[in-house]
């Protein structure tokens, strides 16, 4: 067996096809975490942003979104991986379909700070913000589906999910750097 060194192209072709595979990974993950959900209102609990999180720590902010947008053109097409096994362009036009697309921003933000980042008070500063940011368009887009009003939509659709948003963000805190570091040992890992 020869154990001549690659050459810049073959370790390029290699680091495409690792961060494709790895991109597709993260987006079936989504697909198998987000509709797994807890329905206590018009806007269930859902795994999606965990999932998401996790995406951002494994895969950096532009992979790690580009992993969720492979996961909502997959439920766009009607594959049922939105909340509660459902999928189809009338989950995303119906009244949470805004928090589905919220989700982009707050991948781009969370991301973005993740990556820069290593302090991990900033980071988690980092996902409320985007977190806050995904609230904002759900629940804008909620309001105007449903015709609520404001108030009544963050007593429905923002605030009981603070709390479990909090500890999905540190959940995805503690597993991200972990798993990415036994990555990162096992030589899996192309950052």
């Amino acid at each position: 067996m020869s154990h001549e060194p690659m050459t810049a192209g073959a370790v390029q072709k290699k680091s495409k096809i690792y961060s494709l595979s790895m991109t597709a990974v993260m987006a079936a993950v989504t697909c198998v975490l987000a509709p797994m959900s807890i329905p206590i209102g018009p806007v269930p609990i859902s795994f999606t942003n965990l999932a998401i999180y996790l995406s951002l720590y494994l895969l950096g902010w532009k992979r790690g979104t580009v992993s969720y947008l492979v996961y909502v053109l997959i439920g766009m097409v009607g594959v049922p991986v939105f909340s509660g096994f459902t999928g189809g362009m009338g989950r995303l036009l119906g009244p949470t379909g805004g928090y589905i697309v919220g989700f982009i921003p707050m991948a781009l933000i969370a991301g973005a700070v993740i990556d820069r980042f290593r302090n991990r008070g900033i980071q988690l500063a980092g996902m409320i913000a985007g977190t806050a940011v995904c609230y904002a368009f759900g629940t804008a887009w909620y309001c105007f589906q449903a015709g609520s009003s404001v108030g009544a939509a963050l007593g429905l659709c923002v605030f009981p999910f603070i709390p479990g948003d909090l500890v999905k963000m540190l959940i995805a805190m503690a597993l991200g750097p972990m798993i990415r570091s036994r990555l990162e040992k096992a030589g899996l890992y192309r950052g």
